[in-house]
């Protein structure tokens, strides 16, 4: 039985539970209240009556002064009885105004003798008529006056003021219940809002979607809920966050995987075709064969060199432990110097401009992959400009950090582009032609490599002029 109260109660809502609590609470402190105040009224009444009595046997102790006995009833309902007193023995003077069972004034009377006491107090139950309230004193010597009160008044108070308590105070618990209730309903509302938006953003279909619909409204409510409410709408937007990141991650995959897919096609498509012509050649035309097999070394070598930076570019999201360079103390200028004489020479049709500075550029970094992409800095100023377009590359040092522009003056990138020229796979050629350039990977490794030296790449670009700036700093941080 108890437990299947502790589970139901486990079962109602949370403002029931506390209408119900402070119920509970409002009960035990109307019943403290209730027994404080029955306990003083008692005492109160019982103290008036004591007084009452006193007065009343001033008068009875001289009328049995004069007549032996107490003639005259003071009020209805009341006894009084005169004793006289020898030792521990009380006898009864007649005749007496008193109950059939006299036992327990006489007792009184016999108790007043013993403690020799001048006056005594006992509320006790008289047979046949209820509970009365006895006063005894000794008016002369060896003479004991004692008066019995009928309690039924005081007890009828009582009543009256115990149920007087009991319907104000459950009418008062009632009250606080239903609308105790009613408040917290009210003040829980929020609570219940938060509670529909967790209940929406479940039934929320995230599969292509990197946004939330949903918050907590703004209402009514303490400061408390409102810290919960807020509380609430951060870990939303955090969420929201998450799940962008996710979804821009996710569209970026396959968006990767398509590409690479089409990339690695092409080259292996062709190797499949040049191994035919090689084997048809072999069997045929023996003098093609070395023109067929050096197709098929070009292409195995171009793929090669793809998933060299598809590998790469892996290996730099990653975020690994160690990044994929190799740090060295080495020379930025004698790169750019390097890279400049082996671009004259596999690029003649365009002239190229260094300036540097008298003094190398020293800092950390590794020499392989800066080459790498500082000529792919220079080949992208190549394979997107017509022949005869000049090129220039400076190096500099600026605000604690080594910098290399490389810019031409051809027909630039248009302004719809510019943002995607970093993008795997992106050419400006939308047929993806090969005449214009390679897989599109090669300023995505380049940027990827500059950001893992803990550098950055930017692009200006406008008819005439555009630039490619990197900025390495000269201490890496850690």
């Amino acid at each position: 039985m108890i437990r299947r109260l502790r589970d139901t109660y486990r079962r109602l809502r949370l403002g029931t539970r506390l209408a119900l609590g402070m119920g509970v609470l409002s009960l035990v402190v109307f019943a403290a209240v209730g027994a404080a105040l029955s306990t003083y009224m008692r005492d109160y009444l019982e103290r008036q009556l004591n007084d009452q009595m006193k007065l009343v046997q001033v008068t009875q102790s001289k009328d049995a002064e004069a007549h032996g006995t107490v003639e005259r009833r003071p009020y209805y309902g009341w006894y009084t009885a005169v004793y006289d007193v020898s030792g521990d023995s009380a006898v009864l003077r007649r005749p007496s105004d008193v109950p059939k069972d006299v036992g327990q004034l006489t007792a009184v009377a016999e108790s007043l003798a013993r403690a020799g006491a001048t006056e005594i107090f006992h509320t006790t139950r008289i047979k046949d008529e209820g509970a009365y309230r006895l006063r005894a004193c000794e008016f002369e010597p060896g003479v004991v006056l004692v008066t019995a009160a009928p309690l039924e008044d005081i007890q009828d108070t009582m009543d009256q003021l115990v149920t007087v308590q009991v319907i104000g105070f459950t009418l008062a618990l009632v009250g606080l219940v239903v609308f105790g209730r009613a408040v917290l309903r009210r003040g829980l509302r929020p609570l219940s809002d938060m509670a529909h938006t967790a209940r929406g953003i479940t039934s929320h279909d995230f599969t292509d979607s990197a946004r939330l619909p949903v918050r907590a409204d703004r209402g009514n409510g303490g400061p408390e809920v409102e810290e919960l409410r807020t509380a609430f709408n951060t870990m939303l937007e955090h969420i929201d966050d998450s799940l962008a990141v996710r979804t821009e991650a996710e569209q970026r995959l396959r968006r990767f995987v398509a590409d690479a897919s089409h990339e690695l096609r092409t080259p292996l498509m062709s190797v499949r075709g040049y191994a035919d012509l090689f084997q048809y050649a072999a069997a045929n035309e023996p003098e093609e064969r070395e023109k067929h097999l050096a197709r098929l070394r070009a292409e195995a070598a171009r793929m090669g060199v793809l998933l060299d930076d598809l590998l790469l570019l892996a290996r730099l999201d990653a975020a690994e432990v160690e990044a994929p360079l190799r740090l060295e103390e080495a020379d930025l200028a004698e790169l750019v110097r390097q890279a400049a004489d082996a671009f004259r020479a596999s690029r003649p049709d365009h002239p190229l401009s260094v300036t540097a500075g008298p003094g190398p550029v020293r800092l950390r970094l590794d020499a392989l992959r800066i080459r790498q992409v500082l000529d792919n800095l220079l080949t992208n100023a190549a394979v997107h400009t017509p022949a005869g377009t000049e090129v220039a590359v400076e190096v500099s040092v600026a605000s604690g950090a080594a910098v290399v522009r490389v810019t031409d003056s051809g027909p630039g990138i248009p302004a719809a582009d510019q943002e995607h020229v970093f993008d795997r796979f992106f050419r400006i050629d939308k047929a993806r032609t090969r005449d214009r350039g390679g897989s599109g990977l090669g300023l995505a490794v380049a940027l990827s490599l500059v950001r893992a030296h803990g550098g950055s790449i930017t692009l200006t670009s406008r008819p005439g002029a555009t630039a490619f700036t990197m900025t390495i700093p000269l201490v890496r941080g850690s």
